[in-house]
């Protein structure tokens, strides 16, 4: 029994492989259970198994993404080392899971450049606008709380700033999605966290 669950796991993990893989390069509309069953090496019947339709799939894919960013709030909102340093380990964590981790990208990318925004996304988008929304609130409680302790001077509202952090981050996000080979990541990293200490006065 063990064994079986084991192969159910390895065949679930194969087909979102394939299914990353064809999403990323063709998009949602184009990606049938067909072809992701063909590129997978198996039936259609091993993707109901594991998933009702192109839909619960594509909601797994894109956890690929949400997944570790949504963890990542929850970890830099305990509060166990200062304001700036909870803040610089999320740009460090983000960026880095962008240029080190495959299939963390390819699901961003799906998200962001891949989708038609459709009824048939609502699950996953309203899923994507609440990690929007925490976010854009942790980044803003970091900085009031940074300015409480003198460690940020602004004027600036925290609630503005924690808009500008995230759009901040997504832009680096879809410049280089976009265009990869315009800039390494890797090694601009150290130069947006510096931009980003800039914007926020510090």
């Amino acid at each position: 029994m063990r064994r079986t669950k084991e192969d159910a796991e390895k065949t679930r993990q194969t087909v979102l492989e394939a299914a990353l893989k064809l999403f990323s390069r063709d998009g949602y509309s184009l990606t049938t259970l067909s072809r992701i069953a063909k590129e997978a090496g198996c039936s259609r019947g091993p993707i109901y198994w594991h998933f009702e339709n192109k839909d619960d799939l594509y909601e797994a894919v894109l956890a690929y993404s949400q997944e570790p960013l949504e963890a990542l709030v929850a970890e830099c909102a305990d509060m166990r080392e200062t304001p700036i340093e909870a803040m610089d380990r999320f740009i460090e964590r983000w960026l880095g899971l962008l240029a080190n981790n495959r299939q963390y990208r390819q699901s961003f990318e799906i998200l962001l450049n891949k989708t038609e925004l459709t009824d048939a996304m609502s699950r996953t988008l309203k899923r994507e606008r609440a990690l929007t929304k925490s976010i854009i609130g942790l980044f803003r409680d970091l900085v009031g709380q940074a300015v409480d302790r003198d460690l940020i001077t602004t004027q600036e509202d925290p609630e503005d700033l924690g808009l500008l952090s995230y759009t901040y981050l997504m832009g680096i996000t879809q410049t280089w999605l976009f265009a990869p080979k315009l800039f390494s990541l890797k090694q601009e990293t150290p130069f947006f966290k510096r931009q980003f200490w800039a914007l926020l006065g510090r």
